[in-house]
């Protein structure tokens, strides 16, 4: 699997479902719509962080417009996760999570949870501001302090429960901006590391990797929307 570490520009391209077709676009790109079920294209064995998972080719009209977009000489293919599929579990890499917990493509957790204040913590410590988009979690909480988030070992939210589970590892991908894809490879990942780094009774969890954002696994699955109030359950 390829992500925005490797090719950064992959962050520049929206995807979308609409009327049972996915839509790809990206700059100076004419958008691409194919069917989202195409049950006779072939199943492809890929690999994600060293595990085997699998995925349906999304078709050669997908792989063109990938590889002409990113300008790369290898072919780039597009998949897709359907349910017979056997899913990864986090539990393999990272052994805080439960067994029972399930993604496919993700690096680690199916959620990923950071807050506002904590953004914007870090931006008063940049020469320049960073946008919650940098950071990709899943859902973004507001009206709390900064890194608060670190504390809440269960909360609802909607109808849904979420157990934290550990810290987020940062990377390199931090330092790919989201408005133009291009990678610095220093901030903001020089500037976390400076305040934002684990216990050393953690080290063997994050070794040497700035924490930020909080991974959660689902108790009980349901329905979230904008602006639903977050509960703390236990912290």
């Amino acid at each position: 699997m390829v992500t925005g570490r490797q090719e950064p520009r992959l962050v520049l391209v929206s995807l979308t479902c609409e009327d049972g077709h996915v839509c790809l676009n990206g700059p100076d790109m004419e958008e691409l719509r194919f069917p989202f079920k195409q049950p006779d294209k072939l199943v492809i064995d890929c690999r994600v962080f060293g595990a085997d998972i699998q995925g349906r080719d999304c078709g050669d009209e997908a792989s063109r417009w990938l590889t002409r977009y990113l300008g790369a000489e290898k072919t780039f293919r597009l998949v897709h996760f359907e349910t017979p599929m056997r899913p990864r579990k986090p539990a393999d890499s990272e052994a805080l999570f439960p067994q029972t917990e399930q993604v496919v493509y993700a690096d680690v957790g199916p959620v990923m949870l950071l807050s506002e204040s904590s953004v914007k913590d870090l931006s008063s410590r940049l020469d320049e501001d960073v946008t919650v988009e940098r950071f990709r979690p899943n859902i973004i909480i507001s009206d709390c302090d900064a890194f608060e988030e670190d504390s809440w070992d269960e909360i609802q939210v909607g109808s849904v429960r979420l157990q934290r589970v550990m810290s987020c590892g940062r990377c390199i991908f931090t330092t790919v901006d989201p408005k133009t894809g291009i990678i610095s490879r220093k901030e903001p990942l020089e500037t976390l590391k400076s305040y934002r780094l684990c216990k050393p009774s953690e080290k063997h969890i994050y070794k040497s990797a700035p924490l930020f954002g909080q991974l959660h696994s689902v108790k009980k699955t349901g329905v979230l929307q904008v602006g639903d109030v977050v509960y703390k359950i236990s912290r």
